[in-house]
Formats: structure tokens, C-alpha cells, sequence
């Protein structure tokens, strides 16, 4: 008993989802027809085909600004007119009536006709079909329409041709133009434009040759334009149909013509541009596209056809490819004012602008950085130099003080030699006098003479080359023979001062890049400041010790006294300017002895030994 209630809610049930489906059903029903029935339905009839030139460029256009203007969902269908191809008008009415009978059922919204031969073919089947739809002709020249057969259902967007204006351009960019080559194709449509193009441009017969290829087939027009005479130019009209019978679809024509053409190719229409023709005044397939497209909302929007009045469009502003002026050599000086110039390859400098500018801002930075180091390296060396000046004149007057002491010693020194010399020559005479001079003792008399002569000589030019002033020179010299000399200068001072230095130098050579002069004067500094700070010992107990050493690198001199040292904590001040242990000293004697080692890339250095007294060490680089 209790199965059957159950039994009874399904079934109520089914029921329930049954009508709630249908309902569904029936309202996706209504807004799809509600949709359709929004829905505007536009027949595009193409004079010669979708993809014919300069048509087809329009068709494409026109769709696009139609999806872009309008206001509802459009349904959009396009036809050929096969039958503008020929002469043969008979297969018109099938064609007729296959469109009547396509669209019978849902007639179209708007016939748009691109070119002439579609909109005649509209006006002459006006009456029959589809009398009732409104008619948009564009892309067409206003020669071609038939004004007095338009109803209040047709609209126009016409284009005005000048053809004229077309050859002035050539002539312009081309002054030198001896002919003219006029490629048009051999259908209904242009054999009409020819006769037109013969009527527009006979005044130029008398400027220029006008070549016609009526009833030549394409291919043997290619072999002509591959040998073309010199200043010759093309224009290009239409090549839709050629003598032969041949249709040329798309681009193929122009494409051809362009790879065998010996000469420049101009034309009248945008559809054209952009690969083969170099340019001039032209139509804007946009801008009439646009005009069309705006027309057909406003039609579409209910407004009557007739009403929507376009003025004829004409040439827009002059445009040109970059590549073909190039190709050409035409000069961009003779384009018309306003000119657009399309395709221009950008220069390496629009393409790469910010990275030139980062590398140029980069090599700047870095020329004035190299700039300021070279200036600075200019600066360091004139201030080494004036440096190095400064040093040789206070270097030169710290030798002088130094010669001072030793005046009276080298003085001494002199006056040997001198009377030796004058006591030979004195016996010289007396031996001259004689009735018979003993020549072997003349000879013993003058190699006294001239020994005692080089002696003095030594003595004066020890002493010259110590107390001449001479610029900082670099030269390769051994280092032992500037201790030698440095201490046959300080021999007489030695000995007046009771001091005994014993010296000691290395049997290897010490080659050194260095002034003579100054490396002498470092070594006399160095050994007299011994000897000072042996004055207050016993003479007995006076001693300096020299010796060189080769290490690997560098060649050493020391100089080790006897004396009472050097505190610790004043190690360090000893070779600056003006600091002296000295009660009288200036302090400038190891300072200018520590500047002329660090000149030489060398240095010099202090110390006290465990068992006592001073030690100096002077280290310069081995050549």
C-alpha cells in the first residue's frame, strides 16, 4: 500500500521536468529567431572575383570596417561576377535567377557592388531582382554608373580617375621620360578604361611615346617590358583578362610584370601599392572603404539608399615606396609637397638609437676618464721632474755643505802632487844645464811628472764631479765602482778625523740604472753622518765598516758604525725633513738621501744592531 504514493511522485515528477525542458526549449527558440531576425544579411557581388586586383583589396577593406562599424551581427556572402570576364553576356540571367532563387526564401538586407562591371550587371537585373533591396555601388568611376537608371534604393560611392595627373607625376619624378608603356587587359571593363586612357592622355603625344599592346597576350608583353629603351616608364591600369583570354587573379600579373620590367611601374589605385609600383597620386583603399562602410550602416539602419549622397572621391595625397625611389635613383627632392614616403629602411643610427646612444655615452665617459688620467700622468710627471730639479739643486747644495769640510783636506791633498811636480822639473833644469844630462834619469824625472800631474788631476775631478751641477740621468753602471770612488773622496776626511773604515766589496758585479753623481753623494752622506756620530768616541775606537752584497733582485750597500745608536722610537723619523741628532745639523742629509734612492725605484733603510751602534742598508733594483 505504501508503494503506490511513490509510485504516483515520480510520475508527477517526469512531468514537472518534462514541461520545464520544453519551456527552455522553447525560449532558446524565440531568442534565436528573435537573433536572426536581427541578423542583417549583405551580398558583397565582386566585379571579377574575390581576389582580383585592385578590387579584391577593396572587398577585404569594406568587410573589415563593416564588422567595425555595425551595430548588429552580420551575415556576409560573397559572389563573383564570372561573366565580366567576357563579352558573352547570355550566361546574365542564369546568373540572375540562381541569386533570386538562393536568397527567395531569406532576401538580403543590402547588395554592396564593388567595381563596374558587378554594378552594371546589378542595374541592368534591378527590375528583377531583388527590386525591393537597397543597392550600395562603390569602388566604382563615376563614368561607369549609370545615373539615370538609379532608383531612390541606390547608393554610390564613386571614384573620379585622373589619368592626367597620373603622367604629370611620372614626367615629374622622371624628367627625362621618352615613353610610356600603358599595360591594360583586353575584357569589356578595359577595353572601355582604353578608350578612355587614349581620350585623357593624347595631349601628351606631343611630350612623350605612348606604346599600346592591343590585342598582345601578357607573356609577350613581359618580353617586351624586359627589354625596354631607356627612359621609359609603365603604368599599370588592369590586367584582368589579357588578349589571349587569360585571368590573372591576385597579384600574379604585376608580380610578373615587376620581375621581368627593365623600367619603373606607376598606377592610379592604393589597391596596387605596396610592392611593384613606386607610387604618385593614387586612391585611399581605406579612406573609400570607410565612406562605404559608413554608408551601409546608415542603409542598413533603415535610412533610404538614395538619400546617403557621397561626393566622387579623388586621388588622396601622393605616396611613394622608398625601396623603388631607391632602385631607381629618383630623387625624394622631386616628390610633390606632402608626400608620404612609405617602406624607409631606418638607418643604423633610427634602428639602434639607444644602444649607440648607451655605447657612445660609454666610449665619452671613458674618453674622459682616459683624458683626465692622461692629464694626470702629465701633471705627476711634470711634478716629478720639477721634483727630481728640486732635489738635484738641494742634492747639489748638501754636496757643497759636505765640500766645505773637505776643502783644507783636499788642499792639502793638491799641494803634494804639486810640489813633487815642481821639485822634478827644478831638477829637470839643473840636469839640463849640465854639459852632459843623463837622459835615463830625464826620463825617471818626467814619469814622476806625469804621475804626480794624473794624481792632482784625480783629485780635481773627484772633487768637480761632486760639486757640478748636472740633471737626474739614468745610466748603467756598477755599483761597486761608485763605492770606490765615493771613498777615495772621503779618504783624506777619514784620516783627519781618525776614523778607520774598512771596506768590503762583493767580487760580483752589481749593475744598477743610476745617477753617478747622486748614488755617490747618498754614500757620502751616509758614511760622514757614521763618522759624526763618532766624535765623542776615542780615535782608537773609531770604525765604519761598508760592504756590498748581490742579492737575487737587488744590489746592497751597509753601512755599519761603531757609535751610540739610534733610539727605537726614533728609527722612524730619521729620514724626515728637518729632524737631526745633530746639535748643528739641518736635517736634510737623509732625506735627500731617502728621495734620491726612492727616484732610483730603490730604498733605504735603518737600524741598531744587537751589539751596537747604527746600520744603514741601501737596496737598488739590479738592471
Amino acid at each position: 500500500m505504501k508503494a503506490y504514493p511513490c509510485r504516483i511522485g515520480v510520475g508527477w515528477i517526469g512531468v514537472v521536468l518534462s514541461v520545464c525542458l520544453a519551456t527552455k526549449l522553447l525560449v532558446l527558440v524565440t531568442v534565436a529567431n528573435a537573433a536572426e531576425s536581427e541578423r542583417k544579411r549583405v551580398i558583397i557581388l565582386h566585379s571579377f572575383g574575390q581576389d582580383f586586383r585592385p578590387w579584391g583589396e577593396y572587398a577585404k577593406a569594406i568587410r573589415i570596417e563593416l564588422t567595425k562599424q555595425s551595430r548588429w551581427p552580420l551575415n556576409i556572402s560573397d559572389h563573383p561576377l564570372v561573366t565580366a570576364r567576357s563579352n558573352d553576356e547570355n550566361p546574365e540571367a542564369p546568373f540572375a535567377e540562381f541569386l533570386d532563387a538562393l536568397y527567395a526564401k531569406h532576401p538580403p538586407d543590402l547588395i554592396v557592388c564593388i567595381g563596374a562591371p558587378a554594378a552594371n550587371f546589378i542595374q541592368r537585373h534591378r527590375s528583377k531582382l531583388f527590386p525591393k533591396t537597397p543597392m550600395l555601388l562603390t569602388a566604382v568611376e563615376q563614368r561607369r554608373v549609370r545615373f539615370d537608371n538609379l532608383t531612390s534604393n541606390d547608393a554610390v560611392v564613386a571614384v573620379a580617375h585622373d589619368f592626367s595627373a597620373v603622367f604629370e607625376n611620372i614626367l615629374r619624378l622622371l624628367p627625362d621620360t621618352q615613353s610610356a608603356v600603358i599595360i591594360n587587359g583586353a575584357s569589356p571593363n578595359e577595353k572601355f578604361w582604353r578608350g578612355e586612357l587614349k581620350r585623357e592622355l593624347k595631349p601628351f603625344e606631343s611630350r612623350i611615346k605612348l606604346r599600346w599592346f592591343e590585342n598582345t597576350p601578357f607573356e609577350d608583353i613581359l618580353k617586351e617590358a624586359a627589354t625596354l629603351p631607356p627612359n621609359t616608364a609603365i603604368f599599370w591600369h588592369l590586367m584582368n583578362v589579357d588578349a589571349a583570354g587569360v585571368a590573372y587573379e591576385g597579384d600574379a600579373a604585376l608580380r610578373k610584370l615587376y620581375a621581368a620590367a627593365n623600367a619603373p611601374i606607376f598606377s592610379y589605385d592604393d589597391g596596387f601599392f605596396g610592392q611593384e609600383v613606386v607610387g604618385g597620386p593614387m586612391y585611399d583603399v581605406e579612406d573609400i572603404s570607410q565612406k562605404t562602410a559608413a554608408v551601409a550602416v546608415r542603409i542598413l539602419a533603415g535610412e533610404t539608399a538614395g538619400d546617403t549622397k557621397v561626393p566622387a572621391a579623388v586621388f588622396g595625397t601622393p605616396k611613394y615606396d622608398w625601396r623603388l625611389l631607391q632602385r631607381w635613383n629618383i630623387n625624394e627632392k622631386l616628390l610633390p609637397p606632402g608626400s608620404q614616403v612609405f617602406f624607409r629602411e631606418a638607418s643604423v643610427l633610427e634602428t639602434y638609437r639607444w644602444q649607440i646612444f648607451i655605447v657612445t655615452a660609454v666610449i665619452l665617459t671613458q674618453t674622459l676618464l682616459i683624458t683626465g688620467l692622461f692629464y694626470q700622468r702629465r701633471r705627476r710627471r711634470v711634478a716629478e721632474t720639477e721634483a727630481r730639479v728640486r732635489m738635484a739643486e738641494l742634492a747639489h747644495v748638501n754636496r757643497f755643505s759636505t765640500a766645505g769640510e773637505m776643502t783644507a783636506l783636499i788642499s792639502h791633498e793638491l799641494n803634494q802632487p804639486l810640489a813633487a811636480i815642481l821639485l822634478n822639473a827644478e831638477t829637470m833644469e839643473s840636469i839640463l844645464q849640465s854639459s852632459s844630462p843623463d837622459i835615463m834619469d830625464l826620463r825617471e824625472i818626467a814619469s814622476d811628472i806625469r804621475r804626480d800631474d794624473h794624481r792632482a788631476s784625480d783629485i780635481i775631478r773627484r772633487l768637480r764631479s761632486l760639486l757640478k751641477k748636472t740633471p737626474f740621468e739614468l745610466k748603467t753602471i756598477d755599483f761597486n765602482e761608485v763605492v770606490v770612488e765615493a771613498f777615495d773622496l772621503l779618504s783624506n776626511l777619514s784620516k783627519s778625523r781618525h776614523v778607520d773604515i774598512d771596506s768590503v766589496k762583493t767580487p760580483l758585479p752589481l749593475p744598477i740604472k743610476g745617477d753617478r753623481v747622486q748614488l755617490e753623494q747618498v754614500l757620502i752622506n751616509l758614511v760622514v753622518n757614521a763618522m759624526d756620530a763618532l766624535s765623542n768616541k776615542p780615535a782608537r775606537d773609531r770604525k765604519i765598516k761598508v760592504w756590498t752584497n748581490r742579492l737575487p733582485s737587488q744590489a746592497e750597500v751597509c753601512v755599519l758604525d761603531n757609535g751610540p745608536g739610534i733610539e727605537a722610537s726614533k728609527l722612524g723619523e730619521v729620514f724626515e725633513p728637518f729632524y737631526s741628532t745633530k746639535p748643528n745639523g739641518m736635517g736634510m742629509g737623509l732625506s735627500i738621501a731617502r728621495t734620491i734612492a726612492e727616484a732610483h725605484k730603490g730604498q733605504i733603510s735603518v737600524e741598531t744592531p744587537p751589539e751596537g751602534g747604527t746600520l744603514f742598508r741601501l737596496r737598488l733594483p739590479l738592471a
